[in-house]
């Protein structure tokens, strides 16, 4: 929990934190419950997924969930990629200069390079 706490002081308040609960494939070895994880998560304001590093199962789709989430504050303005210590940036250049609507403008002619 104190992790928790350092992370969301620490990184920007727009932070995505996932919680996995591995080992997915070993039920029988479980310590805590489903409902005990989904519980903390939903109180702490978390995304949760079970995952399985054995078989794989939700590891890609842990990634593919954060993805969306960053995404959709992008969109709803909630995340600036283009502001400094947003935790965020594209990792293109020409990626930021399609996406960002500040920079929707005809190039001229010294930048067109035709």
């Amino acid at each position: 929990m104190l992790s928790l706490m350092y992370a969301r002081m620490l990184a920007s308040q727009n932070i995505v934190i996932i919680l996995c609960g591995n080992k997915k494939d070993l039920d029988a070895d479980r310590e805590v419950t489903f409902l005990e994880a989904s519980r903390f998560a939903q109180e702490n304001e978390l995304m949760f997924l079970e995952t399985s590093a054995l078989t794989g199962e939700n590891v890609e789709e842990a990634f593919v969930q954060c993805a969306r989430k960053i995404l959709n504050k992008i969109e709803s303005g909630e995340l600036d990629p283009e502001r400094m210590g947003s935790g965020i940036q594209y990792g293109d250049a020409a990626l930021r200069q399609l996406r960002s609507p500040r920079r929707a403008q005809a190039p001229n002619a010294q930048e067109c390079g035709c």
